[in-house]
């Protein structure tokens, strides 16, 4: 049985296994923090171009935090050194930024979380590089449609495991893998919080989903393969076939008759091709 706790504001939140249901500071909290990690995805799409090293990308996505009030809470993470994540073709997620440079046909994750007055932002989007294979953009295509169809799961009386539900349905339809050994999670005040939001499960089962929950849903999907590996450097995860992965990632607040996604484009950029 999951336990639930009303947070009040400006109470201290502690990571304590309970499912904490916020009220309307905490959904304006979430909408500016979410609006600055949805700009800075904005930003990317002229950026990610052939040649362009993704140590460079790390460097906008930091200037742009601060220049927004914020700062990236992933830089100083459990000893992380950047200010985002960006994972290409077979890296599932958690990539490091570094001196290697974009090539044409990339398929490439930028995941941001940006931390504004105490409240984080965390979002993702895949981006194409140059001429994308066919095969490459149907599986970012499907993978985005796979976020969406959870999202509309995501509804007072509904449980988690109905989103997870409708995920694994729609990949599977094109014997994609889906990854279990990364969930969306609970977020506020709180960068990983209960719940976790599992991205392949059976309808109807899970904790309750109640108005006042705010939480991640990011299916990450496998052109083979579900399962992938971690690499020496600890943060890395990869297929383990070597197959493409895909990513996108929403943070949602459930309201009292549906939901609010609070990582929104401002210029309708959330799915590919993006239009510079």
């Amino acid at each position: 049985m999951s336990e639930y706790q009303i947070i009040s504001e400006g109470e201290t939140v502690l990571r304590d296994g309970s499912i904490k249901l916020h009220g309307p500071d905490g959904f304006e909290g979430m909408r500016r923090a979410g609006r600055l990690a949805a700009e800075i995805l904005d930003a990317m799409v002229p950026l990610v171009q052939p040649g362009v090293t993704t140590a460079e990308l790390d460097d906008v996505v930091r200037q742009m935090t601060l220049d927004g009030g914020g700062v990236p809470a992933t830089l100083g993470y459990r000893g992380y050194a950047h200010s985002c994540c960006i994972s290409i073709n077979h890296v599932v997620c958690h990539g490091i930024p570094s001196d290697k440079a974009l090539k044409d046909g990339d398929i490439v994750n930028i995941d941001v979380t940006p931390l504004l007055d105490g409240w984080h932002g965390d979002s993702s989007r895949m981006y194409l590089v140059g001429d994308v294979p066919l095969k490459a953009r149907r599986l970012v295509d499907v993978t985005y449609e796979c976020l969406m169809l959870g999202i509309e799961q995501a509804r007072p009386g509904n449980r988690l495991g109905d989103i997870g539900a409708a995920i694994q349905a729609h990949a599977e339809k094109y014997r994609y893998g889906i990854v279990r050994e990364f969930c969306g999670h609970g977020l506020g005040r709180l960068f990983h919080d209960a719940p976790e939001v599992v991205h392949a499960a059976k309808a109807g089962t899970g904790p309750e989903l109640r108005p006042g929950m705010f939480f991640t849903i990011e299916p990450m999907i496998n052109l083979g393969k579900p399962w992938c590996k971690m690499l020496s450097d600890g943060w890395t995860a990869v297929t383990r076939d070597k197959s493409l992965s895909a990513q996108f990632e929403h943070s949602i607040g459930i309201t009292e008759d549906g939901h609010e996604i609070f990582t929104k484009s401002p210029k309708g950029l959330d799915q590919p091709p993006y239009m510079a």
